[in-house]
Order: C-alpha cells, then structure tokens, then sequence
C-alpha cells in the first residue's frame, strides 16, 4: 500500500480542493483562500500562487516579520457518483511566507514551510513529518486518476461490475447481492471499488496488481489480467 506520505504528497500534488487557512484573515470569502495552484518545492516546502490583492497575501503583508502560521486544508472527493463522496482530507501545517519575484504579474507565489501533516483516506489516518514529506514522490496516476476512473465507468462498466466474481462471500446472494459496482479510486498498486446492494448497503473492495504499475503500459496489462480474472 502506499504509505502516508505518498497519498499525503499525491493530494497535495493533484487537483482536488484546497484552501489556505491563516490568522489575519477572518471574513474572507472561501474562495479567496484558495490557491490558483500549488506546487511542492525539492525540498518539500509547498507554494501556492494566490492573485496579489488575496486575503492570504494580504494577511502575510501584515504580519510581523511576514510569516504566519498556516494549514492547508486539502479534500477529495471521487470523480464519479458514489455515496459519499469524499475520499481524503489533509491538514499541512506550517510557516507561511512571500516568495517575491517568483509569480508573474498580478500574482504573488506564498511559500508553506512544512511543519506536520495530518492525512485521513480511505486506507486510515496517519501523520507525517517534514522530513517524510520532502522524500515522499506522488503516486504516477496522480495526474490522470480523475479521467482514468471516469473511462472505467462510462466505458468499461460491465467490466468493473464482473469484478463481483472475485468478492466471494461478499457478493452475497438472491436479494441481497451486490448490484453495483462503481470504480473508486486507483493508484500504482490497484483498483478500489465501492459495491453497493438492492437495499442500498454499500463497503468497499480493493483489488490488488500482481506488481506495481510503472507506467501506462504497465497499468494497462494490470487492468487487463483483472477483468481475465473475473470472467466467469
């Protein structure tokens, strides 16, 4: 499974929601906290671009010594229909600063210095130190997972309901058989999906590869040896 770190460097690297929580700021509307992007640094600092007249701009301008403390709050949410939703909501914490010079026009880039963060996702909760962070590399589907899963669903749904042929037990029976099966969520290691029965009761399974996908290529054949292994 991909440690704390990963699924924590991997949110913070994708596209899901963010919003930048800091002193001095109070009253500001929520989306005047949310960064335009974010990246992290080699050496795990986060920095995230905000428009020039932000709140979060304004807020580290005002500060003594221009640092703040800050968290980040991060939260995901599946990319298709599946009873609630969300999937992962991290807490970056640390010092907030200016990176002047760095942004273009109209922009100032604020740089989070990494104190600890706190990750819960469909694997459990954990907390992850700076140090962990920095040497931690994002998941290599990060940037394709969203439009990954949605193909799963509109065009291989027949596929991804087979994989009740691989739940055993779970797969219940007569009116309490699993109906639905919804692809959830994918990384290098394998495939979540969230089953759901007539009566409207839901858990989730996970399928492991055979080996970590690489690449495209490689999550391809692991994808293909799946569906082989649930032909009936």
């Amino acid at each position: 499974m991909p440690s704390a770190a990963e699924r924590t460097r991997t949110l913070v690297q994708s596209t899901c929601s963010a919003v930048l929580v800091v002193p001095g700021a109070g009253g500001a509307r929520p989306d005047g906290l949310m960064p335009d992007a974010r990246v992290v640094g080699a050496d795990g600092a986060v920095f995230l671009l905000f428009p020039a007249g932000s709140p979060a701009v304004g807020a580290v301008g005002r500060a003594d010594g221009g640092e703040l403390p800050a968290v980040l709050e991060v939260t995901d949410v599946a990319p298709v229909a599946v009873f609630d939703r969300t999937r992962a909501r991290a807490r970056v914490r640390g010092r907030l600063t200016a990176a002047p010079g760095v942004a273009g026009p109209g922009h100032m880039m604020l740089r989070l210095d990494v104190g600890e963060v706190y990750v819960a996702d469909l694997w459990g909760e954990g907390v992850v130190g700076p140090e962990e962070f920095a040497r931690a590399v994002p998941d290599p589907f990060h940037g394709y997972e969203t439009e990954l899963l949605q193909h799963l669903h509109s065009v291989h749904a027949e596929q991804v309901r087979g994989l009740r042929g691989l739940l055993g037990d779970r797969a219940g029976a007569g009116p309490s058989a699993v109906r639905e099966v919804v692809p959830l969520a994918l990384d290098r290691f394998g495939l979540r999906v969230r089953c759901r029965d007539a009566a409207g009761r839901s858990f989730d399974a996970r399928f492991d590869f055979p080996e970590p996908a690489a690449d495209m290529g490689g999550l391809r054949r692991a994808m293909h040896t799946l569906f082989e292994a649930a032909r009936p």
